[in-house]
């Protein structure tokens, strides 16, 4: 069970030391009938967590089942002349993000715009979701105190 003192932790390591992107653009897809490719405007929608501490960012992954963890080596020295740490990444993408931003809104507060952004894109009005509850009434029927 997801306990709330835990999704607040992951909301506020969020808030400092994730980024969200959403991206619309251009791609370029294979027809899947005849030759060529058509091309679609495509949303990218995307949210990860980096720093250098490997434990929590492996606990993140662990804790909400979504995801994947990767590992980035910097090249090069820092300011001091020692190399930079290893830095470790979780992310996600698409419904996983959904997912998450669901998760996390009612403690975020520094992008709770951008976390706003996916859930409106999508749990929009949209005629084919009738069982999908729009943010508003979300919002007043699990306000906080």
């Amino acid at each position: 069970m997801m306990g709330t003192d835990n999704i607040a932790y992951i909301a506020g390591l969020f808030d400092g030391e994730g980024s969200l992107h959403i991206k619309r653009k251009p791609e370029r897809k294979k027809k899947h009938k005849g030759k060529g490719y058509r091309t679609t405007n495509a949303m990218r929608i995307s949210m990860e967590i980096a720093m250098t501490d490997e434990y929590v960012i492996r606990w993140v992954y662990e804790f909400l089942k979504v995801g994947s963890v990767m590992r980035r080596n910097v090249k090069g020295l820092n300011k001091s002349g020692k190399p930079y740490k290893t830095q470790w990444r979780w992310r996600c993408t698409f419904r996983d993000t959904l997912f998450v931003c669901k998760l996390i809104w009612p403690y975020v507060q520094v992008k709770l715009h951008k976390v706003e952004q996916v859930i409106d894109h999508y749990d929009a009005n949209k005629p084919d979701r009738k069982n999908v509850v729009d943010l508003d009434t979300y919002r007043r029927t699990n306000a906080r105190p």
